[in-house]
């Protein structure tokens, strides 16, 4: 692979694993009625930041200021995987988590309704796990792999050819 593939790849990269990420959250939530507890909102804003920041990245491609907003997306996305090893950790029972962490799902229409039948979603349950696997688990796993990734694939490309 040439360095400018490299680059391209981790531009590439970098915006694909938070959109696939939140798509599967998203998915999960709205499709599949898994809403999120507070932690899980935790692990969407990185994401949130690291698609806006790779979109901005491509706009700004091949300059010095696009890498570094790669580099940041990167960045955020490996903050959304150290969330969700933490959360992973609170499911797991390993550790204590630092809130009550119970949400409601944010239902419309009579605000006293909505309170008294939302479901409590708490931050120490998995509700889906796939291999002992919960979905905390996977975001961890797929953000740090996915950030390690780009910055090893910028590395390979900002070097100068031989």
């Amino acid at each position: 692979m040439t360095p400018q593939q490299s680059r391209s790849a981790a531009y590439t990269l970098v915006l694909l694993v938070p959109a696939a990420l939140m798509g599967g959250a998203l998915i999960s939530q709205y499709v599949f009625g898994l809403y999120p507890c507070q932690m899980c909102w935790w692990q969407r804003y990185p994401h949130i930041a690291a698609i806006v920041l790779a979109l901005l990245a491509l706009v700004m491609r091949g300059s010095r200021l696009g890498d570094a907003l790669v580099r940041l997306a990167a960045l955020a996305v490996l903050a959304s995987g150290a969330i969700g090893a933490f959360h992973a950790g609170v499911e797991y029972g390993w550790w204590q988590g630092i809130t009550t962490c119970a949400r409601t799902s944010g239902a419309s229409g009579d605000p006293l309704a909505a309170i008294m039948n939302a479901p409590i979603i708490r931050c120490d349950v998995a509700p889906w796990s796939l291999f002992g696997i919960s979905l905390a688990g996977y975001n961890f796993l797929i953000s740090v792999a996915g950030a390690l990734a780009v910055f090893a694939l910028l590395g390979r490309g900002n070097r100068r050819p031989a």
